[in-house]
């Protein structure tokens, strides 16, 4: 069989994310693995109100199919909502799926994406899936053109950088407005495009929203965002602004893919985003949320071991735990879940397998009595380890 396989697929590699979904029952365990939003935020009452206004309103047409760019109502409600020209807005089934037809227009194999070391593992997979050449950015910004002029020096072919500027998965880590500036900068002077992934950017906590790299450089970035955390995932959307050559490709793209996003599903997130229920739903999620958070950083000081640090996010999902050197928090997987505690190590974050002493934790999912118990128990667990 393995003769009829493409050669992309021995580019592909399995999310340990979803590994453990498949191994365990996340109710039975303190899971800190995943990156689900909480159950609580999902407003179930607003959703059976606007899909019943739905089907009265647009009857077999929310049903049919729809324009590859998305509805009418919903683009225009995103270009609203975040001060650019509908003509822009490309509504897309998941940032995911933004991330990934990006990556198959723009990208041909062995050519160059730029990002920074963790980065987002679904990001990782779609750049392997299409066999690019992952160069992780130096931590300092001063270095960054040296960076580039070496791998031209080479005849590398640089496509883009990826960043999640706002509350990064898996770091929680947000870009300043000056590495914000030099990354549009650096995509200007060497002639490739910023991939903004901005699913969290809504999801603050604390500190004052920094602008958006792509209101910095509308002509070389491609923002992409996302209905799944600030409404709920199983409605499988998110949106995508852009130069116009460039959503003009992922027009025809899509149409390859999948046709079109899911047309009842747009219309019941047009009328949720312009009814203003979105925002009122934001509000008590972001106090959910900001709640969770507090919580585990308050339970990380109480109990790790010195020696163990954290990130402490003023937004978004996750934390990012640094373990001592020598720590290998793969091979301590397996018995942290066997006593029925669940992160993700953070080297599969990583572009070069590096990282072994992190991890990722999630906050959100956990409701906080299991966040009270949990974090507890893995602490104890790394103190035996150490």
């Amino acid at each position: 069989m393995d003769q009829l396989f493409s050669q992309d697929t021995h580019s592909f590699f399995r999310s340990p994310v979803r590994e453990i979904f498949k191994r365990v029952d996340l109710n039975k365990i303190y899971s800190f693995a995943g990156g689900y939003p909480s159950a609580d935020t999902f407003p179930l009452n607003d959703f059976s109100e606007i899909m019943q206004r739905v089907i009265r309103e647009k009857g077999g047409q929310a049903f049919q199919y729809g324009a590859t760019q998305g509805v009418t109502e919903l683009r225009q409600a995103v270009a609203d909502r975040y001060s650019v020209p509908i003509e822009k807005v490309q509504i897309t089934s998941s940032s995911q799926q933004g991330i990934d037809v990006i990556t198959r227009v723009l990208v041909d194999p062995g050519d160059v994406i730029l990002t920074f070391n963790p980065s987002y593992l679904g990001a990782l997979q779609s750049f392997c899936s299409y066999r690019a050449d992952i160069q992780a950015l130096s931590k300092d910004l001063n270095e960054w053109d040296a960076q580039v002029e070496a791998l031209k020096a080479e005849s590398k072919k640089i496509k883009f950088v990826y960043a999640i500027a706002d509350f990064q998965n898996p770091s929680g880590e947000t870009l300043t407005i000056e590495q914000r500036q030099a990354l549009a900068d650096l995509a200007r002077k060497h002639g490739f495009l910023v991939l903004e992934d901005a699913p969290y950017r809504e999801l603050r906590y604390e500190g004052e929203d920094l602008p958006t790299i792509y209101s910095l450089a509308p002509d070389v970035t491609v923002h992409l965002g996302s209905f799944s955390k600030i409404m709920a995932p199983g409605f499988r959307l998110g949106w995508m602004f852009g130069p116009e050559d460039v959503l003009d490709k992922v027009f025809v793209c899509k149409q390859s893919l999948d046709l079109c996003p899911p047309v009842f599903d747009q219309y019941v997130a047009a009328e949720f985003l312009s009814s203003g229920k979105l925002d009122a739903n934001l509000k008590k999620s972001i106090e959910l949320y900001r709640g969770k958070r507090d919580l585990m950083l308050g339970l990380l000081e109480k109990y790790m071991p010195e020696g163990v640090t954290w990130t402490h996010p003023k937004g978004g999902l996750f934390l990012f735990l640094t373990l001592p050197e020598g720590f290998d928090a793969v091979k301590f997987y397996d018995r942290a879940l066997d006593a029925g505690v669940a992160y993700v190590s953070g080297s599969f974050f990583h572009t070069d397998g590096k990282g072994l002493n992190t991890m990722r934790l999630n906050f959100s999912f956990m409701t906080p009595e299991k966040i009270e118990a949990g974090i507890p128990l893995l602490a104890q667990l790394i103190r035996e380890e150490l």
